[in-house]
């Protein structure tokens, strides 16, 4: 059970600490900060706040985790950031606890988040995500699982980003994109199916076609939202994928990117 906490490092007695987790130099933990297991805290880095850090972590060189929101309404109460297990935060990036009382800020297990990327205050980021440098995450935005942001891309707050998207670099993403979908631009514009990446994760040629088809559907056949969604439906009945793809673009609240 042994914990290496380098002689320069900053750790409060009320830190909780798993077995075999790595404190680097100046590194800093807070007192309400739980780490699990094998998890690496590189040289200055800072997890602070109500955080919780799954098993086999690696957070590197000056990452900030479970620093106060950057929202003016937030009074200091306790809120959190919840961390997965086998996740990477690369140098400088930042995620921030909740604003709200209660409230808890969301990161998967497998997720890479590169230097200088943030996920504001009350985010959700699913599993196997990538966040390339300089992501910047508003507050309250949703990235569900295997979804892949370029660098320098900006999502605004309330956005969705749906599974198995890709978005291109320096992107500027104001309304949901819609899962498997490719897009790029300010304004973005999409640009078809992931079909390549779901056939890497492995999905049958199957799944991949009923994607492209409800995308066309939705995208290129001139229906309004709830006339795609049904059109979808009736020629895909029960398909998991078509209806994962309907049930995201009906439920949109900003509205999906076209």
């Amino acid at each position: 059970m042994s914990v290496r906490i380098h002689p320069a490092a900053f750790v409060d007695p009320n830190a909780r600490l798993g077995v075999d987790v790595t404190i680097g130099p100046g590194a800093v933990i807070g007192p309400d900060v739980v780490i699990g297991d094998r998890t690496r805290v590189d040289s200055h880095a800072l997890v602070t706040g109500w955080t919780t850090l799954g098993s086999d972590n690696h957070v590197h060189h000056g990452a900030v985790l479970g620093s106060a929101p950057q929202d003016l309404k937030y009074v200091g109460e306790p809120s959190y950031l919840v961390i997965g297990d086998h996740s990477v935060f690369r140098e400088y990036c930042t995620a921030n606890l909740a604003t709200e009382p209660g409230f808890t800020t969301r990161i998967g297990s497998h997720v890479l988040m590169m230097a200088y990327s943030h996920v504001a205050h009350n985010c959700a980021i699913g599993d196997r995500v990538i966040l390339a440098n300089a992501v910047q995450l508003a507050g309250y935005v949703v990235v569900d699982d295997w979804a892949i942001v370029g660098g320098g891309t900006v999502v605004h707050q309330f956005t969705r980003i749906g599974r198995h998207a890709m978005i291109g670099g320096g992107s500027r993403i104001s309304q949901d994109v819609a899962p498997y979908v490719k897009a790029a631009g300010s304004p973005p514009r999409n640009a078809g199916i992931n079909s390549i990446g779901l056939a890497r994760r492995g999905f049958s040629p199957d799944a991949v076609k009923a994607a492209e088809r409800a995308y066309r559907l939705f995208f290129r056949d001139g229906h309004t939202v709830s006339q795609a969604v049904a059109a979808i439906r009736r020629e895909f009945p029960g398909q998991p994928e078509a209806e994962h793809f309907a049930r995201f673009c009906e439920t949109s609240v900003r509205g999906v990117t076209r």
